[in-house]
């Protein structure tokens, strides 16, 4: 078997897929790249028995058909050292000797054969739909920071894709802090739900970036989803279990509304934050009249902070606490001019939502618990 590329484009590739494999993995054929040469495409594959996913390009030249897996750590740290120039890939189908040549120079290494490799499953009794991939994108970058780390509830470690007939909501918690993202341009006519791990996830986040244009299949069943479009297709276990009935948690009534320019806010939280206890990270909102006054300590190390911002307020007087961090990360993934934060007490939910969002097909809410004031 014989191929020649750009080097750099076959760098593209196995790059796209290096997030998939693990750095230890229990099965020496996991730190392969499957190599599936055709007559006129060559498709790569990376595993870790949970995620598979495969990207497609097409070579220059291409003589003979057949698979190898290639050590990946080692495909990839020679390609990365080499310019833009074609590269030839001769593989000895007996003895899986390879060997890459550019020019004037020539490196070997040895491929393992492909029997041991996962199979990219086939999903039965599945349910589809397309969704456009800057959907996808989106609804990911708006919620991945939302999930949770707990092994303990895995279900809270996932988004979860929730299609009805009204729209398409993407959802995240910690039990802290949560995000829906809704999308009303996406609709299906029967209800199907699912909870898409973090990993995944994030490989398919990143591979669709530059694909926002173009249409994504997902097809689905009980245990597993399949995202795919031309030249990429990424097959993953789904997270098992009852996602939380995050519409319980979200409140209805909120007399106390503050408005205020994202930014603006946003700075004075990272200022005041710094003197916060490095233990609970708590910052108190203290809103009078149109004024909010934002104060930080730290008892341990006599650190104080306090900034007074204008703002528009319909409510109550009223302290609440939150925690700075969480605040920080919710805010910097919106992109608004101005946010609402809505409130009903110091000991409930705070919710978080943009004003100005441009689009009509698209609705953010985020919410943050509230901390005790010391």
């Amino acid at each position: 078997m014989k191929f020649i590329l750009s080097s750099l484009k076959l760098l593209k590739a196995v790059q796209s897929l290096s997030g998939v494999i693990n750095s230890n993995n229990t099965l020496p054929i996991l730190d392969d790249f499957l190599f599936n040469i055709s007559e006129n495409e060559l498709k790569i594959t990376a595993s870790d028995l949970e995620t598979t996913m495969m990207v497609t390009i097409q070579p220059d030249m291409v003589e003979g058909t057949g698979e190898v897996t290639i050590p990946a750590r080692l495909l990839i740290d020679i390609l990365k050292n080499f310019p833009d120039i074609p590269v030839s890939f001769n593989i000895d189908e007996t003895t899986l000797a390879i060997e890459i040549t550019t020019g004037e120079g020539r490196y070997k290494m040895v491929g393992h054969k492909s029997d041991e490799f996962p199979q990219l499953p086939v999903l039965k009794e599945s349910m589809s739909c397309e969704i456009p991939a800057d959907v996808l994108v989106c609804g990911f970058e708006k919620t991945v920071f939302a999930t949770g780390n707990d092994e303990i509830r895995p279900v809270m470690t996932g988004v979860f894709m929730e299609m009805t007939n009204e729209g398409m909501n993407f959802v995240a918690t910690d039990a802290h802090k949560l995000v829906r993202y809704r999308r009303l341009d996406i609709k299906t006519e029967v209800p199907a739900s699912f909870i898409i791990p973090k990993k995944p996830l994030n490989q398919l986040k990143n591979a669709l970036s530059s694909k926002a244009d173009e249409m994504v299949n997902v097809e689905f069943n009980k245990t597993n989803a399949s995202f795919s479009m031309p030249g990429l297709k990424l097959v993953c276990r789904l997270i098992d279990g009852k996602y939380p009935n995050y519409n319980a948690v979200i409140p209805q009534s909120n007399p106390n509304k503050l408005t205020i320019d994202r930014q603006l806010l946003l700075s004075a939280i990272r200022r005041v934050a710094i003197f916060s206890s490095k233990a609970t990270h708590q910052i108190r909102f203290k809103i009078a009249g149109q004024e909010l006054t934002l104060t930080a300590e730290d008892n341990d190390y006599y650190n104080e902070a306090k900034e007074r911002l204008s703002c528009n307020y319909e409510g109550n007087d009223m302290e609440i606490g939150f925690n700075s961090r969480f605040f920080q990360e919710m805010l910097g993934n919106l992109n608004q001019t101005e946010v609402m934060l809505e409130m009903s007490a110091p000991n409930r939910a705070g919710l978080i939502i943009p004003v100005d969002n441009q689009n009509a097909d698209e609705d953010i809410l985020m919410l943050l618990m509230p901390v005790m004031l010391n």
